[in-house]
C-alpha cells in the first residue's frame, strides 16, 4: 500500500508570528560607539575619568568602552563622552564628525535612533604629548626588563669569550 500526501492549496502559507523582544545591553552600545570613534582624525582619546586613566597608566588597556556612557531605550540611545582633542583641530567640526559617526554606526548595527550625543572636551594635547602620556607602567617595566635581558646577554657573551681565551692559554702552556 502506498501512502500519498496531498497538499491543499487553500491552506495559509504564512508562518505564525514569533513574539519576543530584542534588547541591547548598554555595554554593546558603548562598544559600537568606542570602535566607531577609533578612526576619527583629531580625536586623541575618549577620557575614562580619573580611575580609568590611572588604570591605563599602570596596564595597557584596549577597553573601547572606557569613557563612553550610554542610556539605551527600546528605540533610542543617548550618549555622553569626554574626549581629549588634538591641538589645532577645529573642535566644532570634530564634534559634528563624532555625532555623525555615532549616529551612523548605532543605526546601522542596531536600528536604534541616536537622539543625543553630549561631548565634553576635557583636555587638548599635541600628538606627541598624547603618545608620551600614553606610555603605561607596564610598557616601562617591559622596556626595562628587555634592557636588562640585553645587558645580561652581553655580559654572558663576554664571560664566554673570556673562558674561551683562558682555555686557549691553558692549552698552550701545557704543550710546551
Amino acid at each position: 500500500m502506498c501512502n500519498m500526501v496531498q497538499s491543499s492549496s487553500n491552506q495559509s502559507s504564512s508562518k505564525p508570528e514569533v513574539k519576543g523582544d530584542l534588547k541591547y545591553d548598554s555595554k554593546v552600545i558603548q562598544k559600537i560607539v568606542g570602535i566607531a570613534l577609533s578612526d576619527i582624525k583629531g580625536l586623541l582619546t575618549v577620557n575614562g575619568g580619573f580611575f580609568s586613566n590611572i588604570a591605563d597608566k599602570i596596564v595597557n588597556s584596549d577597553d573601547v568602552t572606557s569613557g563612553v556612557n550610554v542610556e539605551v531605550g527600546k528605540k533610542q540611545v543617548a550618549v555622553d563622552i569626554e574626549i581629549v582633542a588634538e591641538y589645532g583641530v577645529d573642535i566644532t567640526k570634530l564634534y559634528d564628525q563624532i555625532k555623525e559617526k555615532i549616529q551612523e554606526k548605532v543605526k546601522e548595527m542596531t536600528g536604534l535612533d541616536t537622539v543625543e550625543v553630549n561631548v565634553t572636551v576635557v583636555d587638548i594635547k599635541t600628538k606627541e604629548q598624547h603618545e608620551k602620556d600614553s606610555v603605561s607602567l607596564q610598557d616601562r617595566i617591559t622596556g626595562a626588563a628587555n634592557d636588562t635581558k640585553d645587558k645580561i646577554s652581553d655580559q654572558k657573551d663576554k664571560a664566554q669569550d673570556k673562558v674561551e681565551e683562558k682555555k686557549k692559554e691553558s692549552k698552550e702552556s701545557r704543550v710546551k
